[in-house]
């Protein structure tokens, strides 16, 4: 029996010491994205490719590794840029599937704000979690990690 989806949304802040334009192009460049977006201790990227432009496509494949509870297993995301502002705004619509189930469908909005030498990002996720899925509070965990990792790569 098909479970009702859940709904969730929730926004993340972080500020970090670069200016907007570094910001947006740590979002924007597939490479320095890939950097922060697509790896991780417990997964081995597959694929990843990115077009960033409106209408474009992001897509990610990874295979849990190490110590992960679910270990061998695939996951893909498959997203599309949905509106760019330069330096300002980007917003994606993305659906995630584990092996052949699709767990949850998201928007994401990254809204950059100049704060003199600073950045101040926000980060909101809106999102539809269906069976099997990690649910809203492992999201926000992996969304919380992944700004995290976005620190550390502007800082390089």
């Amino acid at each position: 029996m098909t479970e009702p989806a859940v709904h969730s949304s929730f926004t993340l802040e972080r500020t970090y010491p670069r200016p907007a334009d570094a910001v947006f192009a740590a979002l924007a460049d597939p490479d320095k994205k890939r950097r922060w977006f697509a790896g991780g201790a417990h997964q081995d990227v597959l694929d990843y490719e990115s077009d960033f432009r409106i209408g474009g496509a992001e897509r990610l494949k990874y295979r849990f590794v190490g110590d992960s509870p679910i270990k061998g297993m695939v996951l893909a995301s498959e997203g599309r840029f949905e509106t760019i502002v330069p330096g300002r705004r980007v917003v994606t619509t993305s659906s995630m599937w584990m092996m052949d189930a699709c767990i949850s469908s998201s928007l994401v909005t990254m809204e950059i704000v100049p704060q003199g030498e600073e950045t101040r990002l926000v980060c909101t996720f809106q999102g539809a979690f269906f069976e099997g899925s990690d649910g809203p509070q492992i999201r926000e965990m992996g969304w919380n990690a992944l700004l995290d990792s976005l620190g550390r790569t502007l800082a390089e």
